[in-house]
């Protein structure tokens, strides 16, 4: 086995058993949450009129009914069914820091959504005799999918950074570079943002208002400023080559991301169609492992990074950044 062989070999390795680690603590939060929602649900059954309203929609009385031991087996199977997606996202494509922070913020906060939801809409019928005259309160959804962001996003601090692989190789012959002297300085900088991801935000919003007046339920418009913080988050970036490498961060600082100069194995520009390479636009995971910050179709920053990572970024002008990338990775070996 070769020398370079080994070391994929020990890489592949580690970041697997990360992936297992970090699946099993946020895997094992997420059945806690929805645990501690079943014990406490089932010790209501004596209050509990039968059936049970178990499903809403277009209002705030009850349109489906079930059996209590139905009712928490539907909110587990549902959880197990998210709690496996996420865990799967990790197993087979966490080569990195943000991907597994993503899986465990998923996990948790999946659970705490499917547990609020269902603890808050059968509290509100304890002591009922007939399901039928349940009404399910405004504040109720807001709160099952606010509240839950603060333990997810520990559960995705408590996921440790990616450690530093800085690369043995050199950058390949035909990568694109920019001739500068040796003490020369220079920096790249753009910004991009969502043209189809964020009509399909403003959309979301757009749709939380119109269901708040029909439903006539004011609380769930706190989701309105939620939608416009993923919008700002997740839809708007800078991005920047210099020195030290690479740097993409949203508007409103988070999330980010930075690829070191002497962990770039070679930047390249390539062609990307989000729905067909990442599924969608946004922070995404597609095939590989390959993260993406996939804002549009068309020309694309592709980084390769040690570590058999590597980063997609939708930008105009990507050639420049990207041989202006090589050059500073060309660089950061000269100095190691």
């Amino acid at each position: 086995m070769s020398t370079r062989t080994a070391r994929d070999a020990d890489t592949d390795v580690a970041w697997r058993r990360r992936a297992v680690i970090t699946s099993i603590w946020s895997s094992a939060i997420a059945l806690a949450l929805l645990i501690a929602a079943a014990v406490i649900i089932w010790s209501w059954r004596d209050q509990l009129p039968h059936p049970l309203a178990s499903h809403w929609s277009g209002g705030s009385a009850p349109d489906g009914f079930s059996g209590l031991t139905s009712f928490i087996t539907f909110m587990g199977a549902t959880g197990l069914g998210c709690i496996a997606l996420f865990d799967a996202i990790a197993l087979f494509s966490g080569r990195t820091a943000a991907t597994l922070r993503m899986t465990a913020a998923g996990n948790v906060w999946i659970a705490g959504l499917l547990a609020t939801i269902a603890t808050g809409s059968t509290a509100v019928q304890r002591g009922l005799a007939d399901a039928h005259h349940v009404v399910l309160p405004g504040w109720l959804l807001p709160t099952a999918m606010l509240a839950p962001l603060i333990p997810a996003v520990i559960a995705a601090f408590l996921v440790p950074a990616d450690r530093h692989q800085p690369s043995a190789s050199r950058i390949p012959e035909g990568a694109p570079q920019i001739p500068l002297g040796a003490s020369a300085r220079a920096v790249w900088l753009r910004r991009t943002s969502s043209g189809p991801g964020a009509a399909i935000a403003v959309g979301s919003i757009l749709l939380v208002v119109v269901l708040s007046i029909v439903l006539d339920t004011r609380g769930i418009l706190a989701l309105v400023a939620v939608l416009i913080l993923v919008l700002g988050a997740t839809l708007a970036f800078r991005v920047r080559v210099d020195a030290t490498g690479l740097t993409v961060r949203s508007l409103l600082g988070f999330p980010s991301t930075r690829i070191r100069a002497d962990e770039v194995e070679r930047a390249s520009v390539i062609d990307v169609s989000p729905l067909r390479d990442f599924g969608g636009w946004g922070w995404r995971v597609g095939h590989g492992g390959r993260t993406g910050i996939v804002l549009r179709s068309g020309e694309a920053l592709l980084v390769e990074q040690t570590g058999g990572r590597s980063l997609v970024i939708t930008v105009e002008d990507a050639a420049q950044g990207a041989a202006l990338l090589n050059t500073m990775a060309v660089r950061a070996r000269g100095r190691g």
